[in-house]
């Protein structure tokens, strides 16, 4: 994201935020506000919950929502308090004319155990992620202000990928049966894990029934379980997950395509190569009813934040610029049950990004923030 300094002039003058691609956000105490701006009134309960004096808001003031809509976002204690006409909310002024907003993004398949860049990709306008593999240590790591959600380490067989390549320093939890892997899942639900990831990738893996019986116990403990399986006969294999870790490399037969149109793919393109196979096989996948959730699995690649590769691939897979948002806000949310995050509305977290264009036109918009707001901060 672009630099900031903030400027301070004495006295009368008004603070001001400086960009350095020479746009200037005030950043101004206001009386401005009708009678009727809701949360913005002296003494009132903002739509969180929770009462605040009025001197404790923001407005982002003059902002166009992601597909053109005006409206002025008015933040407080890290969330977002209202999102009003312009001019209606009450609070010190951050003006963004001109500029547009949009959710902070959730990357679905994240490495930042092997790679620690959590800095680099709540710059960049990454404010959760989904981390699909890390040594059972990673559990107590605090990476606030980004949201993470942890699966631990992959539920393998004996010398199972990828314990035997880059995950050898705990990546993997080696099971001999369906037994070990039931007792691996109970093991990670109670370090704190969100997912259960489990590799099919046709040699040294669990067997079919023993990664059945581990899906089956994930399930009664509220879990989802990701895959990685790169073909369409590892995918076949995996059908009792939730979810494709990684868009197929491998071909995949029409049968297969369908069976996985109920689920839901993260799509990693990228982090593959983006060859013609792997993009058309997402582009299969969504069409026959696929969840596409944005990832790009970092750590394996290395361009923290909103990735443009990631982004030209998913367009090149045919998504456009609002399914591409929903992919890495909306979708993913309540895909994961992150409720705080991809929507623009109140009792949402403030995080967001400031852009200069509209994201539905211009998709690569996302991955140029002019601004990149966590939970109620400018980073």
């Amino acid at each position: 994201m672009l630099s900031l300094t903030l400027t301070l002039f004495a006295c009368a003058k008004t603070p001001e935020i400086v960009l350095d691609d020479s746009a200037t956000f005030d950043s101004t105490g206001s009386d401005a506000g009708s009678d009727d701006a809701g949360a913005g009134d002296a003494g009132a309960t903002d739509d969180t919950g929770t009462a605040s004096d009025p001197e404790d808001y923001r407005v982002l003031r003059g902002a166009i929502l992601a597909g053109g809509e005006a409206a002025d976002v008015q933040i407080a204690g890290g969330r977002i308090t209202a999102v009003g006409a312009p001019d209606t909310l009450e609070g010190e002024v951050v003006d963004v004319s001109g500029r547009w907003l949009a959710p902070a993004f959730i990357d679905s398949h994240v490495h930042l155990a092997y790679l620690d860049d959590r800095d680099g990709m709540l710059d960049g306008g990454v404010a959760a992620a989904v981390d699909m593999a890390a040594p059972t240590t990673f559990f107590v790591a605090d990476l606030s202000p980004m949201t993470l959600l942890m699966s631990g380490p992959m539920v393998t067989g004996i010398g199972g990928y990828p314990t035997q390549s880059w995950g050898a320093n705990g990546y993997g939890l080696e099971c001999a049966d369906a037994d070990a892997a039931v007792a691996a899942v109970e093991e990670l639900a109670g370090l704190g894990a969100g997912l259960i990831k489990i590799p099919r990738t046709g040699s040294n893996d669990l067997s079919v029934s023993a990664m059945e019986a581990a899906v089956e116990a994930a399930h009664a403990l509220g879990l989802k379980v990701a895959s990685h399986a790169t073909s369409g006969d590892l995918a076949a294999e995996a059908l009792s997950a939730d979810l494709l870790a990684h868009t197929p490399t491998g071909s995949m037969s029409a049968s297969i395509v369908e069976a996985w149109g109920a689920r839901a793919v993260v799509s990693t393109l990228d982090a593959f190569g983006g060859t013609s196979t792997t993009v058309e096989n997402l582009r299969q996948l969504r069409e026959a009813g696929a969840t596409v959730l944005y990832g790009t699995d970092f750590g394996n690649t290395r361009n923290a934040g909103i990735d443009p590769e990631e982004i030209a691939l998913l367009m090149e897979a045919g998504l456009d610029g609002a399914a591409i948002l929903a992919a890495g806000t909306a979708t993913p949310a309540d895909y994961w049950g992150l409720d705080t995050l991809g929507a623009i509305e109140p009792g949402r977290d403030a995080s967001f990004l400031v852009l200069s264009a509209d994201p539905i036109a211009d998709a690569m918009a996302l991955t140029k923030p002019v601004q990149v707001w966590i939970q109620g901060e400018v980073r």
